[in-house]
């Protein structure tokens, strides 16, 4: 295992490295300690051709002015708290809003717009980059000072694994997630709708028109969501279902059913070769085609609608406002842990 770094950029006068982990396969990922974004997963295909198969921007300041959350760590809530307002051990709390009268991704200036530390570690098998930061209390409006790692580790089997710890010394909500677009072509001038999609779930969480949940949780059953056998990602955008012609795709939230061993989701690409195949701890992943155009360029070119797909593993969304969608409440004296494993394939 080899780690280099160099610089990519600076934030508020402090140079910001780039770290590349790389294998004895020439497998190598890159990420930045600003918002702990992966930046380049590279990976061979079939024919032996390597390219980078995530989303990433070409410099640090995109990141910063443009806040895309290409590969970035999103918290301390991944997703949107209804109108920015709940609940918690009896007291009221509202946060920022920063979509449509909601909260999304922790806020204005969530953990993927801060500057964590960072240390490396490595062994025969495997390097990792182990992010840190301290988010004080009322950062974004939310009690409690918590203190979080993340680490992202690649191994020899051509694993990515993201690993979450994080303490509070108040009571607080934590629902993490990397909000990495994976795009098998490894050219972002193609799409992933001819890309395919296995996962192992059996309902979805419905949404309301601001992409809310509404706390239903629907049957896959003869929907476009439905991808128990791997189906190609179009069926999301052809289908006349109400939920997919609300966001011209995929936005929501699958219920993993974590009922028998194998992976929880899988994408490949047939004619190249590349799979990812992914397992985690957490009880869903929400599943987005990158349903428009954005406002950033990669190599000179505006990244076009369906450009990368995400795999964004987190307890459900909005769950401090559902009765039935579990606990995403951290408390002192606990620890929250949580692992996602991301593992590069090649077809035969």
């Amino acid at each position: 295992m080899k780690i280099e770094e160099k610089l990519f950029g600076v934030f508020n006068n402090q140079d910001v490295n780039a770290i590349t982990l790389t294998n004895s396969q020439g497998v190598s990922i890159t990420a930045i300690p600003y918002g702990a974004h992966i930046i380049d997963w590279t990976v061979p295909d079939k024919n032996g051709q390597f390219d980078n198969i995530v989303i990433g921007l070409d410099n640090l300041d995109d990141y910063v002015n443009h806040r895309p959350f290409y590969g970035a760590t999103v918290g301390r809530i991944a997703g949107r708290i209804a109108k920015g307002k709940f609940t918690l051990d009896g007291k009221d709390y509202t946060l920022p809003v920063n979509t449509s009268g909601n909260h999304l991704h922790g806020g204005p200036k969530g953990l993927d717009a801060v500057l964590w530390n960072y240390r490396t570690e490595q062994t025969d098998d495997r390097a990792a980059i182990i992010f840190s930061y301290v988010d004080p209390a009322g950062a974004n409006d939310f009690p409690g000072t918590l203190t979080v790692e993340v680490a992202y580790t690649l191994t020899e089997d051509n694993e990515w694994m993201v690993s979450y710890k994080a303490t509070t010394d108040e009571p607080t909500l934590f629902n993490p997630t990397n909000h990495v677009y994976f795009n098998l072509h490894g050219d972002l001038e193609q799409t992933i709708l001819d890309h395919s999609l296995f996962i192992k779930a059996d309902h979805y969480i419905e949404l309301n028109e601001n992409t809310i949940p509404t706390g239903q949780l629907p049957t896959v059953d003869g929907t476009p969501f439905d991808f128990r056998n791997a189906a190609p990602l179009a069926q999301a955008i052809e289908s006349d279902h109400p939920q997919t012609t609300a966001v011209k795709g995929l936005d929501h939230p699958f219920v993993l059913n974590h009922d028998s061993e194998g992976p929880d989701a899988v994408i490949f690409h047939k004619e190249n070769g590349r799979r990812i195949v992914m397992t985690t701890d957490q009880p869903s992943v929400v599943v987005f085609m990158h349903n428009g155009p954005a406002s950033v360029e990669v190599n000179g070119k505006a990244v076009q609608a369906y450009a990368g797909l995400t795999l964004e593993t987190q307890g459900f969304p909005d769950a401090i406002n559902h009765d039935n969608f579990g606990n995403t409440v951290l408390r002192p004296g606990e620890t929250f842990v949580s692992t996602t494993t991301y593992q590069f394939e090649l077809e035969k």
